[in-house]
């Protein structure tokens, strides 16, 4: 069984995490190194005489030290993502859930509510030089969101009255509800537009690596049990 746990998760792992760093270089990557030429005041928004700043795409490829460092980073977070995913599968299954591809899924959906999308809402993902509220605040707030939307998200999937789906409901809106610290000022750098962009890149990316993850492992397990 263990066996069986590790492979499952091992290939899925690494597989999302080079589809995840294959997207970001493409779609994210760039986006954040133009987003660092602001930070660096190599480029200005909106200076004296400037009506708007033109769009820049930059070569990516001269830094690859720092991309295999990406690639590395994304190979080891989810295959760490889906050990969890798959132990939770060896759980659901002892209370008679069935595991397949599309169930995996689904797995990896929720996998992606809770550690991306949600936190998102409160603190989506953001440029570098971007003025942020302290380091610690909104670590333990983003802690805050994922646990307690995978609490959430579990209790109203194996819930079985309506007061685990209340209770559920309540553990995924607290966190949103108590908020996420912000500073009270914006003190952004970089054009909105590129900030956007980047944003709703970073969360695209993280979504289909996810259920990309959640359907390869979802369909290893049910090979290994058939």
């Amino acid at each position: 069984m263990f066996k069986q746990v590790f492979t499952s998760a091992l290939i899925a792992g690494l597989a999302a995490g080079a589809l995840a760093a294959l997207l970001q270089f493409t779609f994210v990557v760039p986006l954040l190194m133009e987003g660092e030429l602001y930070e660096f005041s190599e480029r200005v928004h909106f200076s004296d005489g400037q009506i708007g700043s033109p769009r820049l795409a930059p070569e990516i490829w001269g830094e690859l030290a720092r991309h295999f460092g990406t690639f590395g980073s994304n190979l080891v977070t989810y295959t760490g993502f889906a050990l969890i995913m798959v132990a939770a599968f060896l759980l659901a299954q002892k209370f008679g859930k069935r595991i397949d591809a599309r169930t995996g899924m689904i797995w990896g959906l929720a996998g992606f509510l809770a550690v991306n999308l949600a936190p998102a809402f409160g603190l989506p993902p953001e440029l570098p030089g971007t003025a942020s509220a302290g380091l610690i605040a909104r670590q333990t707030w983003w802690l805050f969101a994922a646990l307690g939307t995978v609490s959430g998200v579990a209790l109203l999937g194996f819930g079985r009255n309506l007061g685990t789906a209340l209770l559920g409901t309540v553990a995924i809106a607290a966190p949103q509800l108590v908020g996420a610290p912000h500073l009270d000022a914006y003190y952004g750098v970089a054009p909105p537009e590129l900030a956007t962009l980047y944003a709703v890149r970073s969360i695209g990316v993280a979504a289909v690596a996810w259920i990309a993850m959640g359907w390869l492992a979802g369909f290893l397990w049910e090979k290994s049990e058939g």
